[in-house]
């Protein structure tokens, strides 16, 4: 075979669970809490380190700041900005590696209907996987990602009882921001799919992957429904959501119990 030549057709093979490389603590590296918020915006791994009283220099994977706080009597790792499915799959992985236990992450994504508007709640039921990275961790003909039963349903029960208006359903996963044409939209808007974000398929992926509780919780920042788009990451309403949503999402960590597999 010619160089280069069939290398398109190549799927990797989840059913082989052994790499070359694996994601390992070192020696005298210490753990992290089992308990982790994974989050892709610095506003957010701000909010939440305010929120939870994060006190020592944040440590680092791959240049992305962690730190430990504390909520509900609980330790809290907070995680961020790991933006984009291949950087978040690699900081997850070695939070994994490190002694996280289970996961929620918490971003921002794009409505792509008009009854879901700026300042909103999504809470993903399923997760298209748009990106390149879910498919090194999920069997071959599977067409969308799940978060763990567990962690939806103590996110759920907490959106019930707050005011913001919020969906669950389906959201897909992209890589490429600049590349959500009116086609894609349209596409999306014909399947029910709810918003479009960049690491949540991914997340659910790994989390499969290695038997790790990860669900996840996105507040919408801007539309695309109209085929134009709208943003709204300055508007006040939605910065009061985030901060509802980041206390939210701190109580459904300090709420989990080890063994809620």
């Amino acid at each position: 075979m010619e160089a280069g030549g069939g290398g398109s057709s190549w799927r990797p093979s989840a059913a082989s669970p052994e790499a070359i490389i694996n994601p390992r603590r070192g020696k005298n590296e210490p753990p992290v809490s089992p308990r982790v918020i994974l989050t892709f915006a610095q506003a957010d791994y701000e909010l939440l380190g305010d929120l939870s009283g994060v006190g020592l220099p944040p440590r680092s994977l791959f240049n992305c700041p962690f730190s430990q706080g504390s909520w509900g009597g609980r330790a809290v790792t907070v995680v961020a900005p790991a933006m984009g499915a291949p950087y978040a799959v690699m900081v997850l992985e070695n939070l994994i590696a490190l002694g996280a236990r289970m996961v929620l992450a918490f971003g921002w994504c794009g409505s792509l209907q008009a009854d879901v508007r700026i300042g909103a709640l999504v809470l993903p039921k399923r997760a298209v996987p748009g990106d390149g990275t879910s498919r090194h961790y999920c069997p071959e003909g599977q067409t969308y990602l799940e978060p763990h039963p567990v962690l939806y349903a103590g996110l759920e029960a907490r959106l019930k009882e707050t005011p913001v208006p919020w969906q669950a359903g389906s959201i897909w996963t992209t890589d490429a921001v600049y590349r959500e044409t009116a086609e894609f939209v349209r596409h999306c808007q014909e399947r029910g799919i709810l918003a479009v974000e960049m690491e949540m398929a991914a997340l659910f992926a790994v989390g499969q992957f290695r038997q790790v509780p990860v669900a996840g919780l996105l507040v919408v920042s801007d539309e695309l429904f109209t085929l134009k788009w709208r943003h709204g990451y300055r508007a006040p309403h939605f910065h009061r959501t985030r901060e509802l949503a980041a206390r939210l999402v701190l109580d459904a960590a300090a709420a989990w119990k080890d063994g809620d597999v």
